[in-house]
């Protein structure tokens, strides 16, 4: 089974420009509406399906990242996996711009290199290096 991914938000054309530049992906299957946003447009890595954006009709993004707080979290986020630090500071360099960061670049007891941010058309991302079991003594935070 595979679960598909699609963010709508205002301003779809320049978020597909933010997100390729965020994770290198490049732009695949898309239909344009008349104004040169998207009605549907397929972002592909290596081939494969990353995520899909479409314009919304509301400004719903815009209100969700003005709530956004690193107190008050959105209720779903996307995790994405990058291959290193390097790649998860690009991220999250890009995604901040204009975004609410919740959570800048840290380590977690799960992960090595991690950050959590809002970006500007109210998506909220989780990125990170590969992900390791903690071991027991690691478990609590401080």
């Amino acid at each position: 089974m595979e679960i598909g991914i699609q963010v709508y938000v205002r301003g779809s054309d320049e978020a597909v420009q933010v997100y390729q530049q965020a994770f290198g992906v490049a732009l695949g299957y898309h239909v344009r509406h008349s104004d040169g946003t998207f009605l549907h447009a397929e972002l592909e890595r290596d081939g494969k399906s990353f995520l899909a954006v479409s314009e919304a009709d509301n400004d719903i993004g815009e209100e969700l990242r003005k709530l956004c707080t690193p107190e008050r979290y959105p209720p779903m986020n996307f995790g994405i996996t990058l291959p290193d630090a390097e790649a998860v500071h690009q991220a999250f360099a890009v995604l901040s711009q204009g975004g609410v960061v919740l959570m800048p670049v840290t380590r977690l007891p799960w992960s090595d290199c991690c950050a959590n941010v809002v970006d500007r058309f109210g998506v909220f991302w989780y990125v990170s290096v590969p992900n390791h079991r903690p071991e027991d003594d690691e478990l609590t935070l401080h």
